[in-house]
Parts: structure tokens; C-alpha cells; sequence
């Protein structure tokens, strides 16, 4: 069984570039890791939202991915003004 997540990040119009561009830096520290089969940016038609989608062959490759980069990800992953509101993550299984 795959696993992976859906984030949805919610920054003001000013900062979606920015966001933009930090999100593709996490899908490509994610793709880089051992088990990952996708990692992936995407906006919003409106740019309401940047969104990643990230997909791994287990939880334990997810698991260990998130634990390998924990470092490398803190600063880019970081929750602050820039945010207009909460982001949402939903993580996945398939079945």
C-alpha cells in the first residue's frame, strides 16, 4: 500500500510565488529520498492556495524520509504571517 498527503498552504497574494517556490524545493527534497515516487507542486487556477502532493512506496519510507530531512525542511516548512490562514494536510493511503 502507497501513502502519501495532500498540503493545501493558504498565503496572502504577495507571498504564492514565494510559496510556490518553496514548495517545489520540499518535492524535491522529498523526490531525492529513498521510497518516494512523486513529489509534486501545484497553485490554485485563482492562486487561492499552494498545493503539494507527495507520494511513497510505505509509511516507513515516508517515515524515514520526513526523519532524513527534518533539518534540511525546518526552514522552509515553517508556519508564519505570511500564511493567511491554517494550512491543511490529509494524508493518504491507497487501497
Amino acid at each position: 500500500m502507497t501513502v502519501g498527503f495532500v498540503a493545501f498552504h493558504y498565503p496572502a497574494p504577495e507571498y504564492v510565488e514565494e510559496f510556490s517556490d518553496r514548495v517545489r524545493q520540499v518535492a524535491d527534497i522529498l523526490r531525492s529520498q529513498p521510497g518516494c515516487l512523486s513529489a509534486r507542486p501545484w497553485v490554485t487556477p485563482g492562486n487561492d492556495a499552494v498545493v503539494s502532493t507527495v507520494e511513497f512506496e510505505s509509511q516507513d519510507a515516508l517515515d524515514a524520509a520526513f526523519t532524513a530531512t527534518r533539518e534540511q525542511l525546518a526552514p522552509i516548512t515553517v508556519f508564519d504571517e505570511r500564511e493567511r490562514k491554517p494550512r491543511q494536510v490529509h494524508y493518504l493511503e491507497s487501497r
